[in-house]
């Protein structure tokens, strides 16, 4: 009698093993099947926008302060970095003006200052340090704001969209960005995709202190500088000629763009345009 019950408990605890298991695997087939179809629906959706839908703005004057809105801290905060290191390689120049030798410090905050913008002097002296400084400085806002909005179409460009690029910019190994839908035959560059606004607007300030194509930008602003002149927006525009194949149409769309948005342009509490 005892044999027969042990018996009937080892089959009794044997079903409940068999349907215990049977359960399982049917609940993680079924999960499978569910994850399956979750990965189909997240590869095919389409990308989501990384900024704000200024598109879906109606009315074109707020969307207008929007874009700007939404952009100015960012330029704000480059310039601000630039500023900081122009007025570094200020002080540094008067040490040498004054006699005084550099510390190691300054030699090695001045080198770093000239590898962000690919200048490399052999020595670092007065006549190296001055042609820094005129790599190292500002881009007027305003220039800034016009550009960003005439590349992106006001932030509706897919590429602002989905890569954070507000101004065009290109890179040229495949796969490091979003390949355009009309690029030429024969072109193999991509748009570039940054991580941020910050960082797209930091490549961008980059670009033009210190890319080749735009040493007549840097030229015009320091000749204004050399007249203890502010750069402004609606002077430097015209050492952009390079940055569009369409040249000299391109800056002439830009100046368009800058007289009928100044009233756009004031950021804040500021009585006259940033340029």
């Amino acid at each position: 009698m005892k044999t027969g019950r042990v018996g009937q408990l080892t089959v009794s605890v044997s079903v409940v093993i068999l349907v215990f298991i049977i359960l399982t695997l049917n609940f993680v087939v079924k999960e499978d099947k569910k994850d399956q179809q979750l990965g189909q629906l997240v590869e095919n959706k389409q990308p989501l926008s990384l900024i704000p839908d200024f598109a879906s703005i109606s009315l074109v004057s707020d969307k207008k302060k929007a874009f700007f809105e939404y952009l100015r801290p960012w330029i704000r905060l480059q310039n601000g970095i630039i500023k900081e290191e122009r007025q570094f390689l200020q002080d540094s120049l008067q040490h040498l003006n004054n006699g005084l030798a550099l510390t190691e410090a300054e030699n090695y905050h001045i080198e770093e200052i000239a590898t962000k913008y690919k200048y490399t002097p052999r020595i670092i002296n007065i006549a190296t340090i001055e042609t820094l400084l005129i790599r190292t400085d500002i881009i007027p806002e305003s220039m800034v704001l016009i550009q960003a909005a005439n590349e992106t179409g006001w932030g509706s460009s897919r590429f602002a969209k989905e890569g954070f690029n507000f101004f065009g910019q290109w890179c040229f190994k495949k796969g490091c960005g979003l390949v355009p839908q009309s690029r030429t035959a024969g072109m193999s560059h991509e748009v570039a995709v940054y991580d941020s606004v910050e960082d797209s607007v930091a490549s961008y300030m980059k670009n033009l202190n210190s890319n080749a194509a735009y040493a007549l930008f840097r030229s015009i602003r320091a000749d204004m500088r050399a007249e203890n002149k502010e750069p402004s927006a609606d002077k430097l525009v015209y050492g952009l000629v390079n940055y569009s194949e369409r040249q000299e149409a391109y800056i002439d769309e830009l100046l368009e763009m800058l007289r009928h948005n100044q009233q756009y342009l004031v950021g804040n509490n500021e009585k006259k345009p940033s340029v």
